[in-house]
């Protein structure tokens, strides 16, 4: 990935990013996003960003295969995240949803994976250690737990589904506190500018509300460039 892009990308919440891709696109539609109310573990720090490094989990039940099966896939799964080409974030699907009850990523795993040089996690799963989790690592989840219960790989480099986010390998995310998307391949070239693009129409409202003596009229003149330069 280009570095300003990816500076960029690190600089502008997730909803800024929904917005521009529908810029690039030229329409209204964009649909590649998370539904629901998720959880970040660092609310006020920078977004996740970068390709998906994906894998599935459960943890409800014991798991049913011998032991050094769970050990083999689990080593293999630790060797995919370590191989990552960066940026990348992994994107967990907790298969138990929405009953999960094991928290995977906590205190360990999140340094483990940022020791990786991971940007983060995804994940409908649990999270925990809150307070104890390293800086420079946001864990975006669907709930809060205090263990771990039988928490296991069950598959990897797959496609999964979080909050109704669809993520193939090497899919491009952006996540933060309002959740994730998937920025689209063919869009991915001039997202810089339309991210720009879409700040730029935006402070056409938002100067204007500012302004001492700012009023209907005001409101209805700025209003109308604003529709006149978005999507």
């Amino acid at each position: 990935m280009d570095k300003t892009l990816l500076e960029l990308l690190r600089s502008v919440d997730t909803p800024t990013v929904c917005n521009a891709i529908e810029v690039a696109q030229g329409m209204r539609g964009f649909d590649a996003f998370t539904r629901g109310t998720m959880l970040c573990s660092s609310a006020e720090g920078a977004p996740i960003v970068g390709y998906a490094r994906t894998a599935k989990i459960s943890a409800k039940a014991p798991p049913s295969e011998p032991p050094e099966t769970i050990r083999a896939r689990r080593m293999a799964y630790y060797s995919y995240m370590a191989d990552a080409v960066l940026p990348a974030v992994c994107v967990i699907e907790d298969i138990d949803y929405p009953d999960c009850v094991g928290a995977y990523w906590g205190e360990l795993n999140t340094t483990v994976h940022k020791g990786f040089g991971l940007s983060g996690a995804l994940t409908n799963g649990v999270m925990r250690d809150l307070g104890d989790l390293p800086d420079g690592f946001p864990v975006v989840a669907g709930s809060v737990g205090p263990s771990h219960a039988f928490v296991h790989i069950t598959d990897i480099d797959c496609p999964v589904d979080v909050f109704g986010l669809r993520v193939l390998p090497g899919n491009l995310v952006h996540a933060d506190r309002h959740g994730a998307v998937v920025i689209p391949d063919d869009v991915a070239h001039v997202l810089g500018s339309a991210i720009r693009t879409t700040q730029a129409n935006e402070r056409i409202v938002l100067d204007a509300a500012a302004r001492e003596g700012f009023d209907f009229a005001a409101f209805e003149q700025a209003w109308r460039e604003f529709e006149r330069r978005r999507t």
